[in-house]
Formats: structure tokens, C-alpha cells, sequence
């Protein structure tokens, strides 16, 4: 068995912090961090640190594509990037701490041809039966959000259980392929479903749709409000941890990344939810992604709740 992430759009993200931020004028900074980026990226980086070997595909363009295919490496994470032409973008995610504000100017990243999207394709249906692939995030420019469905549908026929975290409404076209886990957050479903939801029974409510639709098991995220974990026979469901939110930027590919290591290895759901929420809270409370030194001291704000799933 072997574990794979695919990032579309890879980035490089530049975090700065300064203290205001002002229109027309020089704004010093205090502090800056430069990031080797991507949903997937992200989500390989947390499984290596809870030692799950992986390997990164996905689109890589230019010196920045390089620099984060450097990065992986010296992580020890393996690659299988298509090159393409142009430059892989860069973000720019701004804390200014007077105003307690967050700006975040995320890129197009280039432009992808058929050619390209078919090399991807075949790469992953070269994956075994068994395998995990973990597809995360936006997709750059010439890339259809119908890949989903075409990555749904072979991972289907391979028996490839297939990750999908992303916002676009195909993911719901994608169901009848079963695929093994989704992770939507509350905005992701309000939008695919077309409506307004406003409390923890509600979004549970069309979380279960989804299983009864075909996927196997959905990991809702709610940001400050903790996380749903429903597969087809339950519901768990936590709170998150307090603390000074720093960068929200990578915290659900940190909760991502943390639930499915801890599915490899067999952990029990209860255990691995908590530890997944705490995990997804350590990011956002520091600049980078957690490096676990916090997590057990977070888990113990958390409470999971179990109860029975009904249709």
C-alpha cells in the first residue's frame, strides 16, 4: 500500500507580519517566513512528521516549482511533479497586529494544457489497488473542477481509496463513486447544497447527505467550533482548543494530514479526531505548521462526543 497527495496548484506562501498597514506608504515589517505550499503539499509534510511515507503529485512550473520540489526532498518526501510551463505562484498572507486583521492574496499559478492534465490521469491510474490519494485544493488555470470526476471515476475502477478536499460544487458529482473520505468546512457546504446553515445539528444534517449519497466517511471542519467526523455507522464530534489565532491559512490540511496518518495506523476514531483537531489548532496558532510539541497539552480542552448515526 502506498499514499499519495496531489496538489493542482502548488505555492510558495510568503507569511509577514507588521504592525499596521498602511495604503500608499512603506510598511516595515517585523517578521517574514517563506513556506513551501499546496493543500496536498501540506497534508504530505504532517503524514511525514507522523511517519507515514508519501509521495507528491501534482503541477510544477519555474524556479518556484523547483524550490518546493527541493523542500520535499529534503523532508524526505518523494515527488512525481509534471513540469509545465510558466512559474508556480506565489501568496502573500499579511497579519497586521494593531487591528488584529489577516489578509490573504492567493494567486492564479499557470496555465495547464490538455496535454499536461493527461499525464496526470495516467499517473494515477497507474496507482495499485489498496493505495490512498489525497486531492487537495484549487485548480489552476485550463483545469476543468470535472478532473474531480475523472480522478472519482478511476480511483473507483482501481479501488483506490480516494481523499477529496476541495470547494468545488462537482465534489457532490463525484458520489456515486464512493469516494473514502471528504472534507468539507461549513462555507464548502452551504454552497454545494445552495443554502444557509447556522448550527452544528444543521451541518451534521447535510454532512450525513453526503454518506448517503456514497462517500464512506466525511470529516466536517468548523473552524473554532471544532470538527464532525461521520462515517456510516456514527458521528463524533469535538470542540476546538482556545488560543491566539495566528494563521488559519494551513490548519484544516494540518487536521487533513494528522486524521489520515492516524487512520494508517490504526488508531481508534475517538482518539484520532481529538488529536486531529488539536493538531489543526497547533498550526493555527503559530505562523508554520505544528510541529506536535503542543498537541497532547491541547487535546485535554477537547471533548469528543459520540453518538449513533441516523439516517
Amino acid at each position: 500500500m502506498s499514499v499519495y497527495t496531489c496538489t493542482f496548484n502548488l505555492a510558495i506562501d510568503l507569511f509577514i507580519e507588521t504592525d499596521e498597514m498602511k495604503p500608499f506608504k512603506v510598511n516595515r515589517t517585523n517578521d517574514d517566513e517563506i513556506q513551501a505550499n499546496g493543500k496536498g503539499v501540506n497534508v504530505s509534510l504532517i503524514m511525514k512528521q507522523l511517519g507515514i511515507n508519501n509521495t507528491a503529485l501534482g503541477f510544477k512550473a519555474g524556479f518556484t516549482g523547483d524550490y518546493i520540489e527541493d523542500y520535499l526532498h529534503q523532508q524526505e518526501i518523494g515527488t512525481d511533479f509534471i513540469s509545465v510551463p510558466g512559474m508556480t505562484r506565489i501568496n502573500v498572507f499579511t497579519q497586521v497586529n494593531k487591528k488584529n486583521e489577516e489578509f490573504k492574496l492567493v494567486n492564479k499559478g499557470p496555465e495547464i494544457s490538455q496535454k499536461k492534465i493527461n499525464s496526470l490521469l495516467n499517473q494515477i491510474k497507474k496507482l495499485q489497488a489498496g493505495d490512498y490519494l489525497c486531492v487537495s485544493g484549487s485548480l489552476p488555470r485550463g483545469v476543468s473542477p470535472e478532473i474531480f470526476v475523472d480522478i472519482s471515476r478511476i480511483c473507483f475502477e482501481k479501488q483506490v481509496n480516494l481523499i477529496i478536499d476541495s470547494s468545488y460544487p462537482e465534489v457532490l458529482e463525484c458520489l456515486s463513486y464512493q469516494p473514502f473520505l471528504l472534507k468539507p468546512n461549513e462555507e464548502e457546504l452551504q454552497s454545494w447544497y445552495h443554502t444557509e446553515l447556522n448550527s452544528r445539528e444543521e451541518y451534521i444534517s447535510y454532512a450525513k447527505r453526503l454518506i448517503a449519497d456514497g462517500a464512506k466517511n466525511v470529516f466536517l471542519s468548523l473552524g473554532e467550533e471544532g470538527g464532525v467526523l461521520l462515517t456510516k455507522d456514527a458521528v463524533y464530534s469535538g470542540n476546538s482548543p482556545k488560543g491566539q489565532v495566528v494563521n488559519t491559512a494551513c490548519a484544516g490540511d494540518t487536521l487533513l494530514g494528522t486524521f489520515l496518518a492516524g487512520h494508517l495506523k490504526g488508531e481508534e476514531l475517538a482518539t484520532n479526531l481529538k488529536k486531529s483537531l488539536a493538531a489543526g489548532s497547533s498550526t493555527a496558532f503559530r505562523k508554520g505548521l505544528t510541529d506536535f510539541s503542543d498537541v497532547v497539552e491541547l487535546e485535554k480542552q477537547i471533548e469528543i462526543k459520540e453518538g449513533a448515526y441516523k439516517k
